[in-house]
């Protein structure tokens, strides 16, 4: 009896694991889907508005209308490139699928995208003589793509609900073995009733 309860046991901690494994391969981000979701669409709108003077986001990125005469250096191309690759593109892959590697590589590529960010403004700043500073543009794509990279990261590192209720239930099930495994060598140790004394 004690060898199929074992058994029982095994089978649904197998089950659990299999379960948890599953789920620790999806993220479920709630409400913040909402923030995420508004956070790629102020970053796509940023490409519309000028980054720098009249050089919009859209030609900083494929090098095009006045880029050249603006002076736009190469921080500011790899930082649109990065804040199109990860903060818009893998953030809404990230999104539909659910998937945790996706959501952790959208992280990662935003925090790299936030450094890159601030010497793409700071390359602006420093620019020489008659050339235009870090437009608006510009200024809101990198704030934005900061708090994305934060509301990333809660995601990312936030256990799911269904995660805890996995380990809770985990927990629980290894308590009632090792109770019960006690309780049955207490029973096994114990004589039987006709060897009893008196």
């Amino acid at each position: 009896m004690n060898a199929q309860n074992q058994g029982e046991f095994d089978a649904f901690k197998a089950d659990i694991e299999a379960a948890e494994r599953r789920i620790a391969r999806e993220i479920e981000p709630g409400a913040r889907a909402l923030v995420v979701s508004i956070l790629v669409f102020v970053l796509l709108v940023s490409f519309i508005l000028p980054h720098t003077g009249n050089v919009r986001g859209w030609d900083v990125l494929f090098a095009s209308h006045g880029s050249a005469a603006a002076a736009v250096a190469l921080p500011s191309r790899v930082f649109a490139w990065l804040a199109l690759v990860f903060g818009v593109g893998f953030s809404m892959l990230a999104l539909l699928t659910r998937r945790w590697a996706l959501a952790w590589v959208a992280l990662a590529g935003s925090a790299v995208a936030s450094g890159v960010g601030l010497l793409a403004v700071w390359s602006r700043q420093t620019v020489a003589a008659g050339h235009p500073g870090p437009g608006v543009g510009l200024v809101v794509a990198w704030i934005t793509i900061i708090v994305l990279t934060f509301h990333w990261a809660r995601v990312v590192w936030s256990p799911t609900i269904v995660q805890l209720a996995a380990e809770e239930q985990r927990r629980r099930a290894a308590a009632h073995q090792q109770s019960r495994t006690l309780l049955e060598t207490l029973d096994q140790t114990e004589p039987p009733d006709d060897e009893k004394p008196g």
